[in-house]
């Protein structure tokens, strides 16, 4: 399957950085709670190979999911890079002993966080590095200048190519903005969870690229009663349906829904080429409210 054909099609990020706007995000590649090994490594390889296969030019990871684990094995399954692959990953985090994930945002553990990435996925430079700076599922109050002008340094020596941002709100995103461009935003976002509107809305307006994490609902799958009887009507699955109309919310929105199985990713891809007619989007748009 070419790129071109995927659901959405492509986005440009950046001035030269153009991905589909169907994506893949590696987080469930790790074991249970994104801590340790998963249960079958050849699967997950196998995973990383068939988005290749589909067409999928955008990955999402990050060298705290394991730790180091996703990298490496993505490392493994698709090391020499295509030209034609983006690999995204976010730093501002680590992972403790017991599988907490404590913020890390003092520039040498930025930097070492980034040497990381570098190292586990056997790259030279960072296609994209989000800086991570909110809480689980919001934006945590407060200046982003000092973590955010120490990735423009690390930009800057070459070790990085573009800079986005995770969990952030809008004031945040423009003070990054003063610092350094900023091409991508990554938020918790889905069809229920929708404070992130007038945001999409000004980005997609600036030509930034919006990417919605929990897509789907993260750990507590979208459970809706209009969404599952938008999806009777249209012969779909629920999740089809939440991923169609993201993708028909705004232009500028990527998607990079995760799992660990081929046959599950294959229905994402498949799925998300819904095209949700006008009235079932009027039904869909009310479950945030």
């Amino acid at each position: 399957m070419a790129a071109t054909t995927l659901p959405g099609g492509t986005f440009t990020m950046a001035e030269d950085l153009t991905v589909t706007r169907m994506g893949y995000g590696a987080m469930q590649l790790a074991g249970p709670h994104v801590f340790g090994p998963p249960a079958d490594r050849d699967a997950a390889v196998a995973v990383l190979r068939e988005a290749m296969e589909l067409g999928i030019t955008h990955i999402d990871t990050s060298d705290f999911y394991g730790p180091h684990v996703t990298n490496q094995i993505i490392k493994e399954a698709l090391h020499p890079y295509p030209d034609s692959l983006h690999i995204v990953t976010k730093v501002g985090a680590l992972r403790d002993t017991e599988g907490g994930w404590p913020q890390a945002l003092a520039p040498e553990q930025l930097r070492q966080a980034v040497y990381d990435n570098l190292d586990n996925l056997g790259l030279d430079a960072l296609d994209v590095v989000n800086l991570r700076v909110g809480g689980f599922d919001s934006p945590t109050p407060g200046s982003i200048a000092e973590p955010f002008t120490a990735l423009a340094r690390l930009q800057q020596e070459g070790l990085i190519k573009r800079l986005g941002l995770s969990t952030v709100s809008a004031e945040q995103i423009a003070e990054a903005q003063s610092i350094a461009p900023v091409a991508c935003v990554q938020n918790f976002y889905n069809l229920a969870h929708r404070v992130d509107d007038d945001l999409v809305d000004s980005l997609a307006a600036q030509g930034i690229a919006y990417v919605p994490y929990f897509p789907l609902g993260g750990f507590n799958p979208l459970q809706s009663e209009e969404l599952s009887a938008a999806a009777t009507r249209l012969e779909a699955t629920p999740m089809a349906v939440a991923l169609a109309w993201l993708l028909q919310r705004s232009p500028n929105i990527l998607l990079i829904p995760g799992t660990s199985s081929v046959a599950h990713l294959r229905e994402n891809v498949t799925g998300a080429t819904l095209t949700l007619p006008a009235d079932e989007l009027a039904k869909l748009d009310g479950i945030a409210s």
